[in-house]
């Protein structure tokens, strides 16, 4: 199993750094834009481009009689809430540019107008047993894949491992590669990221694009798993600060697609016509077929009162919106070191005071989100959003409220 090695915390100037406590154990826990036009492809059904690799997957396919058992991940969870910054929902409004660092034109930490959106990862502070420790837990996983069939569990503890799996792995490629301003840029033994077949699940070579597409895409006919794919990416469903489970992997699935869609990387206006994110054209073969009628009838079931105007007011349907920079505290990079920190007495500066640890750039998205989540509660905007877990009950069937 994962090494009893989990996420502590530092105190910090506006948020808390992550260090790793040695042989702390889950019992320990319990007790303490850039626009470009989007080709939507003519679309197929999707098993029409079954391949030799999704014949062999068949042995996923979930089965009709599930057996009532559970898969843990206290672990994963704990992790989640102390690696990650969560920046609220959207407010609908792009971040300024960043300003340059004083005295140049240099610009460090996140560039894109989406980094007040979503959660951002502080890879800057992992060392190297934090990310073996990833390594380690992934490959636990496969060994949870070979011993028991996964496929017999009711489908929302199905989909609750593939989501975790996925995520934890793509966690690891990314940690072993940063810095890195981009995730989509990382190659395995000469393969893109997404199609690397680093995974190994019953002897059979698996890349995250097939526990996607081959897996959950081909077996689950709700939209919604898509929101449960991390992709390490600014403009893509960001990570939230819970494992999924198949108690909670329904609600959580519905509140990823609310933050999604009525933020800015799901959907904006241009030019009189609705603009959403490129996943959508990704996903069309499996959820969208009719792309501009099965989009827009998705998207309405989540809208809030923004984006259902945006809906109402305009026509046609395009696949644009695309940020591939890292969803990361610090861009994919380290601070410069020619950053200046304000930490003398009597120095003034528009930015606000940091540490040298964590860095200036990072501590002005810090303050930025800041200022942002203050907005939004002078003007009554909900900053957080809520979720119920399903409470399984005695005699309940074990596929309660699966998601389909």
């Amino acid at each position: 199993m994962l090494p009893k090695v989990v996420i502590a915390l530092l105190a910090g100037s506006y948020l808390t750094l992550p260090a790793i406590a040695a042989a702390e154990t889950p019992e320990t826990y319990r007790q303490t834009e850039r626009q470009e036009r989007h080709f939507v492809p003519g679309l197929t059904q999707a098993d029409d481009e079954a391949s030799f690799s999704d014949e062999r997957l068949a042995i996923f396919t979930p089965t009709s009689d599930p057996i009532r058992h559970k898969i843990d991940y206290e672990i994963w969870d704990y992790a989640l809430k102390n690696i990650l910054i969560s920046m609220g929902p959207s407010n609908r409004q792009g971040a300024p540019s960043p300003a340059s660092l004083t005295g140049s034109r240099l610009k460090s930490g996140p560039q894109s107008r989406y980094r007040l959106e979503g959660s951002l990862v502080l890879f800057r502070f992992f060392d190297k047993k934090v990310v073996e420790s990833f390594t380690e837990y992934r490959q636990d996983l496969e060994r949870v894949v070979e011993m028991h069939d996964i496929s017999a569990l009711p489908r929302n503890e199905q989909l609750a491992f593939w989501l975790n799996f996925h995520n934890i792995a793509m966690m690891e490629q990314i940690a072993k590669e940063w810095p890195v301003r981009e995730p989509r840029d990382i190659t395995i033994g000469g393969e893109p990221l997404d199609e690397a077949k680093f995974i190994t699940l019953r002897g059979i070579p698996v890349s995250l694009r097939d526990i996607r597409e081959n897996i959950v895409y081909r077996h689950w006919k709700d939209p919604k798993v898509i929101y449960g794919f991390w992709r390490g990416e600014i403009g893509m469903p960001h990570l939230q600060s819970h494992a999924f489970t198949g108690a909670n992997v329904s609600s959580l699935l519905d509140v990823a697609a609310a933050d999604f869609i009525n933020s800015l990387r799901g959907t904006q206006k241009n030019a009189g016509r609705l603009a959403v994110s490129e996943l959508y054209a990704e996903v069309a073969p499996y959820y969208f077929p009719n792309f501009e009628s099965d989009v827009r009838a998705h998207l309405a079931g989540y809208a809030e009162e923004p984006v259902t105007e945006l809906l109402t007011e305009t026509s046609g349907t395009d696949a644009t919106i695309r940020e591939a920079d890292i969803a990361d505290l610090h861009g994919g990079a380290r601070p410069s070191s020619y950053q200046p920190v304000v930490s003398e007495p009597g120095i003034t500066s528009d930015r606000p005071v940091c540490t040298e640890q964590l860095g200036q750039a990072a501590c002005d998205v810090m303050y930025a989100r800041s200022l942002k989540l203050q907005r939004m509660k002078r003007r009554d905007q909900a900053t957080t959003r809520v979720f119920f877990s399903n409470i399984d009950l005695p005699g309940d069937p074990p596929n309660k409220n699966a998601v389909e």
